[in-house]
């Protein structure tokens, strides 16, 4: 009972003074550090996937016994945790300081953010997890608000111009994300499980109606590959996007 009362009470590795710790003290495994356990987890993340991670195959990664990881996380959240912020670590953030409108970082940022959801297919369920809190994490929300600031959207409009947008491209990126993993596998490139899995698709009778308008919309929206149609779709609805926070604020200002 004890146990469980601790284990929901628990919020966040960046709350608990934990993140900066390198080591309980005296005795600590030599060649391991904070820093090198949580590159390790992003790689082995990336390779084998969140489902498949264990501090059991953390530790056989780093050729150290489970016990020598635990010398500097306590638990395998708080070191999830730690790679989901090292991996934000990654974006390219636009200069919040740079003369230019709003649009350009924005579009910038959101396409950022989706390459990071392509490449790391964990993420997007550990960002459902957590509090995601972590240094890297705080300045791409901080300076998300700080672009949507700069639209002229009212006050009461400015979260949900940040969920429109970047719930969008968290959607998108994800179902991109996990569509390459889906396709490497099953050994197949995304073009070729594209093309698999709708010929599969077609052979259900009951899928015929939907099947044969997708069809007409994908030869509609062009594009001779997988990638190039995801292409699309992004730079449309981000325009999309664009264009309803313009409208929106056109229309708070008459």
């Amino acid at each position: 009972m004890a146990r469980a009362a601790r284990q929901s009470a628990r919020t966040s590795v960046w709350l608990e003074d934990k993140a900066r710790r390198g080591g309980r003290g005296g005795g600590q495994p030599s060649g391991l550090d904070r820093d090198r356990i949580t590159a390790a987890t992003v790689r082995l993340l990336d390779a084998e996937g969140l489902a498949k991670f264990s501090m059991r195959r953390l530790a056989a990664e780093l050729n150290v016994t489970a016990m020598s990881v635990y010398w500097y996380v306590d638990t395998k959240d708080d070191l999830l945790e730690l790679a989901l912020d090292a991996a934000f670590g990654e974006l390219t953030l636009p200069d919040p300081e740079a003369d230019e409108d709003w649009r350009v970082p924005l579009r910038a940022l959101a396409r950022e953010y989706r390459g990071l959801l392509v490449r790391h297919p964990w993420l997007s369920p550990l960002i459902g997890t957590y509090v995601n809190i972590g240094p890297n994490s705080l300045a791409f929300s901080r300076l998300v608000q700080q672009i949507i600031h700069r639209t002229g959207l009212p006050a009461h409009g400015l979260v949900a111009a940040i969920s429109a947008v970047f719930q969008f491209v968290y959607g998108f990126g994800t179902i991109e994300g996990h569509f390459i993993a889906r396709s490497a596998a099953f050994g197949m490139t995304p073009d070729d499980y594209f093309q698999h899995a709708m010929s599969t698709v077609t052979q259900s009778p009951e899928a015929a109606d939907i099947v044969q308008e997708s069809a007409q919309l994908m030869e509609a929206r062009g594009g001779d590959t997988v990638e190039e149609m995801w292409e699309r779709d992004f730079e449309f609805a981000l325009d999309l996007l664009v264009a309803g926070i313009e409208a929106m604020v056109a229309r708070s200002a008459s």
